[in-house]
């Protein structure tokens, strides 16, 4: 049973963060292979339309209908509603919840056998719902910087995903929200330029908002979504120098919580080279 899987004791010595801070900071449009391009690429139009086919969903039309009554900020394009702009953490949870309204967004297989049904979670969605909004937050984002932050996100979120055990998924957490906030906050983080303190203090304030549970499945779609909404405004807390523990990986609440594994850190290795 995954309960009594000796590898779920709180290990020691943990720089998860600092892996996955030092990776998002230093990553380079150049270091990109070619493979992760190429199904990065892949994952970007599968993911567009995914945001096209949600669109008209009765649940996207409530939150659609809810942002423009809200108003704000015209940081980012408002789905279905032409030139209308609204909040970034807004657009990205209307972006969230048609990418995921079918279910039908990809998926990463773990190919650990005591995973439950394998699956670890639904990659593209979170990163790519931060970087449309992030960037038109930002403004002036050409296209290699777009990828790269995609792609920066989707490997960051991926990688979490993989350094956890299945516990995680068995005491009740959706990791597509859980892990999808740190996807969306790494590849947020990318294009608001954030570096050293700034970013790790990010990591730890995405680790007090990442939880997302399966309390009512049916409603996992809006749950999930609002992971991105809080990764959005937690990157532009830590660009205005809101601080936190500059961690996540090495808290016993967050390691309980994720089942995690007696790694000293992250895997190595590009994910998005091996999915198909």
């Amino acid at each position: 049973m995954a309960e009594n899987n000796p590898f779920a004791a709180l290990p020691s010595g943990l720089k998860t963060t600092a892996a996955a801070a030092e990776f998002v900071e230093k990553i380079t449009f150049e270091q990109l292979p070619p493979e992760a391009l190429r199904v990065g690429t892949r994952c970007l139009l599968d993911g567009l339309g995914l945001f096209v086919a949600g669109s008209d969903e009765h649940t996207v039309q409530i939150l659609v209908e809810d942002a423009e009554q809200t108003g704000g900020r015209p940081d980012a394009l408002l789905l279905s509603r032409g030139e209308k702009r609204v909040p970034a953490n807004l657009a990205a949870r209307i972006l969230g919840t048609a990418g995921h309204a079918h279910d039908w967004d990809d998926s990463q297989v773990s190919i650990d056998p005591a995973h439950v049904y394998g699956l670890l979670t639904h990659p593209t969605i979170p990163p790519l719902s931060s970087a449309l909004v992030t960037a038109q937050k930002v403004g002036g984002v050409d296209g290699k910087t777009f990828m790269l932050a995609f792609v920066t996100g989707f490997e960051v979120e991926c990688k979490i995903s993989e350094w956890m055990l299945p516990q995680h998924y068995l005491r009740g957490f959706h990791s597509s929200g859980t892990v999808g906030t740190f996807g969306a906050y790494a590849t947020a983080a990318k294009l608001l330029n954030l570096k050293g303190e700034q970013l790790r203090s990010g990591f730890g304030i995405a680790a007090s908002f990442a939880a997302v549970s399966f309390s009512s499945y049916g409603f996992s779609t809006l749950r999930i979504a609002s992971s991105y909404n809080t990764a959005i405004s937690l990157s532009i807390w830590a660009l205005c120098f809101l601080t936190s523990s500059c961690s996540f990986g090495e808290m016993p609440g967050t390691c309980r919580f994720a089942g995690c594994s007696q790694l000293s850190g992250l895997k190595t290795g590009w994910t998005s080279e091996i999915r198909r």
